[in-house]
């Protein structure tokens, strides 16, 4: 480095401008990503299935941080509802920067307990749905020759739990899509990476916060020894949506509380 280049400094993590969708960004991990990508000056659009919750969580982002956000109504299994996202997004501001699939659900239970259906209900959320997303938003990416994909995976794509066969093998799906799309969509200068979180105390996991499981074993197998906060999950999102991550292709942040360090 010469003496007259400088150090890129934190404006490398500012996305003034710049346009993201969060699905699922209503609540939790989603809500917390999307007001990190609020506060880096980040216009926002939430996409979930719940109007007046989208609507709320909009509002709160515009409130909190001065941006524009709007709320569209959308199911991440059904290809027109993602279309029509795409096309909303691109009317709204005419770009597309950033897409964060958040979008997820989860059905616990022995494999002798659960049913198909439960399996595909999950299958359908995290892998169709999410696949579904990155199809929508990809043209236009590729025309812009410019663009960021995070795709939330999890610690349990990378390790395995009992009683956690749908998840996890959702959460693997969204690992090896991660990877291959990847490749596909790095000549067009669009990184598509994903954060594997570990536990986070949300509405999902609140159901079995305090279950001897979780306090012995899930929280247990961090090296902090706790949940993760929601806001822990800001930093490693606006890594990836933003100028730092431009040399990042197909990989996995772990952001686990030392899970799989173990």
């Amino acid at each position: 480095m010469s003496k007259d280049e400088k150090l890129p400094g934190i404006d490398i993590f500012r996305m003034d401008g710049k346009v993201a969708i969060v699905t699922g960004g209503s609540k939790g991990l989603g809500l917390a990503m999307a007001e990190g990508m609020a506060s880096a000056g980040a216009n926002i659009a939430i996409v979930n299935r719940n109007e007046e919750e989208g609507n709320a969580a909009a509002e709160k982002i515009i409130d909190q941080y001065g941006v524009e956000a709007i709320a569209i109504s959308g199911n991440v299994t059904e290809e027109n509802d993602m279309n029509d996202m795409a096309k909303q997004v691109m009317d709204k501001w005419g770009r597309i920067d950033v897409l964060i699939n958040s979008a997820g659900i989860n059905i616990r239970g022995a494999i002798d307990e659960l049913t198909s259906d439960d399996f595909n209900k999950v299958m359908d959320v995290n892998v169709n749905g999410t696949w579904l997303a990155c199809k929508a938003v990809t043209p236009y990416m590729k025309e812009a020759k410019d663009g960021r994909i995070i795709n939330l995976a999890s610690t349990l794509g990378l390790v395995g739990l009992a009683n956690r066969t749908p998840y996890t093998a959702s959460k693997g799906a969204v690992v090896q899509m991660t990877r291959a799309l990847g490749l596909e969509l790095a000549p067009f200068n669009i990184n598509v990476n994903a954060i594997c979180p570990g536990p986070f105390l949300t509405e999902m996991n609140i159901p079995i916060a305090g279950t001897p499981e979780a306090k012995n074993f899930i929280v247990g197998a961090t090296a902090l020894a706790r949940w993760g906060e929601l806001k822990e999950i800001q930093g490693a999102a606006l890594f990836l949506a933003s100028d730092a991550a431009t040399y990042m292709v197909g990989g996995m942040l772990a952001v686990d509380g030392g899970w799989t360090a173990k």
